[in-house]
């Protein structure tokens, strides 16, 4: 299967697990619940990074782009109608990281929905435990630690192959090219993710910062949780993921890291 029709199978499977949340509303709902307590925690475990002067701009984008409980159907509509334009305008490297985003959006879709179905299926027996002992319960009773650990792994990888472009100057600068919807009709999507991340990663050039070190704490503290949230103490696990979720990163001074 080519670049295209992999992005565009994707994006197609994606739209249908919407589709089908969308006619449940409490499947939707926990859907949207799901989504939302898995952004705060990321907020809560890298709230360090995001207040940070040098690495919080990744991971901003990191939360925005790739751990994010944003709605993305005008996106996914853009990026499915223009995959076989990808394979024209952009060179290899990047068709392959599209690729990889596509992939990435499919799988953590899947994973989500599943994780919202048993939450609006034990919602009723549930009312009296939180959020967080709940979500503990059902990441352990769906499984899929070796997904959960693939899923780190691609959002590693889109992150490299965004550093590993950056400093390709001619790479750097069509994102901005494709600003002119007379040249390329329909990618302003794809062009805002480009451009935000080789920004982003640029700006971990120099003074001792590291796109590498950056990804290490990603996974190191990603690997953490998942282990935790697999095979770790429930109680503990749920202790910890409230106090994540109760972490609160605005209005505080940025610091160095």
């Amino acid at each position: 299967m080519d670049a295209a029709h992999t992005i565009r199978d994707a994006v197609a499977r994606v739209s249908a697990i919407r589709a089908d949340a969308a006619k449940k509303p409490v499947l939707h709902a926990a859907l949207v619940t799901v989504k939302a307590l898995q952004a705060k925690r990321f907020t809560g475990t890298y709230a360090d990074l995001l207040r940070s002067e040098d690495y919080g701009a990744a991971a901003r984008f990191f939360l925005d782009d790739l751990y994010s409980d944003k709605d993305y159907s005008q996106r996914d509509a853009q990026f499915s109608r223009i995959a076989g334009a990808l394979q024209r305008l952009f060179p290899q490297q990047v068709i392959a990281t599209a690729v990889s985003l596509a992939q990435l959006h499919l799988l953590t879709e899947e994973l989500d929905w599943q994780m919202a179905a048993k939450w609006s299926a034990a919602s009723v027996s549930a009312t009296s435990r939180s959020d967080a002992a709940r979500y503990v319960s059902l990441w352990r009773d769906i499984g899929r630690h070796d997904d959960r650990l693939r899923q780190l792994d691609v959002v590693l990888s889109v992150g490299k192959d965004l550093d590993r472009l950056t400093p390709t100057p001619a790479l750097r600068l069509l994102p901005r090219m494709m600003r002119s919807p007379a040249r390329a009709p329909g990618l302003g999507s794809l062009q805002d993710f480009l451009e935000t991340g080789f920004d982003t990663f640029a700006s971990m050039s120099g003074n001792n910062r590291s796109a590498d070190a950056f990804l290490d704490t990603i996974r190191e503290r990603e690997s953490s949780w998942i282990q935790r949230l697999s095979y770790g103490d429930a109680a503990q696990c749920e202790i910890e993921l409230k106090r994540s979720l109760m972490v609160e990163t605005e209005e505080r001074p940025a610091t160095r890291t």
